[in-house]
């Protein structure tokens, strides 16, 4: 509750509001400005729309994997993006605990790399079902054989170039599985208080549920930064279905045949008359000599057009359009 103005207060308010001066009303409003915070050891730099945008980025590349895995690995498997934050690179690493499978893919044409994070349970369950089990994971962590490194290699190289497709409405990129890390202190890509973008996706292989991590720095993407957004993302993939698509349907269009037949008049006559018509009969129509004949486009007016001779054989010259409105 503000402050309770005197009396005086009150007549000088008066007094000026004759004179037409505001300046002591505006004098009198409080200035209330919130005030927030700026953590410079943590700045802000994606933008609520990209962060949205790498969420959809990362819905179609769930679909494209999942299609994937379940054909390869010949079980049921669910992909689905959970969320998509901004943090520090030092907050991802601390979160990870040995063993872990880590993707290390360099972000071509990009400078720098990005993180493939696949939790080690779902990563012992790939390994159970590649090898003929029913996928099943390990009840105790160990560290992954030299063997599962190289059957997880093979999985992860699959899982990157299932990245081009995605990205293509943003930037074109050839990303490239570099090598896999099942230690998160040989992962060290970039400084700990660069900003990262954390994508995390859900996967559930089976019945075995776990979860992939898309580790993005901001300076690996900072030259696209801007065109992360979803008004860009869908634009760019209407244009490119247009050039893409456009000119096979125009040639289909050219080269279709549609049945094309002129309504000369109309009449009705008994079926006794029709079975003793002979040559030279006259039939009377409902439309006379100078009348438009009615052109039709399969079942549809679209014209009406005047009969004629062209180089001696019988035509029509089209006089009209029939518009879709008429």
């Amino acid at each position: 509750m503000g402050d309770v103005l005197s009396q005086e207060e009150i007549d000088k308010l008066l007094s000026d509001l004759s004179r037409g001066d505001s300046s002591a009303i505006e004098n009198n409003d409080t200035d209330e400005r919130k005030v927030r915070t700026y953590n410079f050891a943590k700045p802000s730099k994606f933008g609520k729309e990209q962060l949205r945008t790498l969420e959809v980025i990362f819905e179609s590349f769930s679909r494209l994997t999942s299609s994937f895995f379940t054909g390869y690995l010949r079980t049921s498997v669910q992909l689905e993006v959970v969320s998509a934050e901004q943090m520090t690179y030092s907050e991802f690493n601390n979160s990870l605990l040995n063993p872990v499978v880590l993707g290390i893919i360099d972000f071509k044409p990009f400078k720098g790399s990005v993180i493939l994070d696949l939790s080690s349970q779902i990563g012992y369950a790939i390994i159970d079902r590649i090898l003929g089990g029913r996928g099943e994971t390990l009840k105790k962590s160990r560290d992954f054989t030299e063997i599962e490194k190289i059957l997880l290699s093979r999985v992860l190289n699959e899982m990157v170039n299932f990245l081009i497709e995605p990205w293509e409405n943003v930037c074109v990129i050839n990303p490239r599985f570099d090598k896999l890390e099942t230690n998160a202190q040989f992962a060290q890509i970039i400084s700990p208080n660069e900003m990262i973008s954390l994508v995390t996706l859900s996967i559930k292989v089976g019945e075995i549920d776990g979860m992939i991590n898309f580790c993005i720095p901001y300076i690996v993407i900072e030259p696209i930064i801007g065109n992360l957004n979803t008004k860009h993302w869908f634009s760019s993939n209407e244009d490119e279905d247009l050039s893409r698509f456009r000119p096979a349907v125009e040639k289909k269009l050219e080269s279709a045949k549609v049945p094309l037949s002129v309504v000369v008049g109309r009449t009705s006559i008994t079926v006794d008359e029709f079975i003793n018509l002979q040559v030279g009969d006259v039939i009377t129509l409902d439309s006379y000599v100078d009348s438009d004949f009615q052109v039709m486009v399969g079942s549809l007016l679209k014209f009406y057009a005047k009969p004629g001779l062209s180089r001696g054989k019988n035509a029509i010259q089209i006089t009209s359009v029939v518009r879709k409105e008429e």
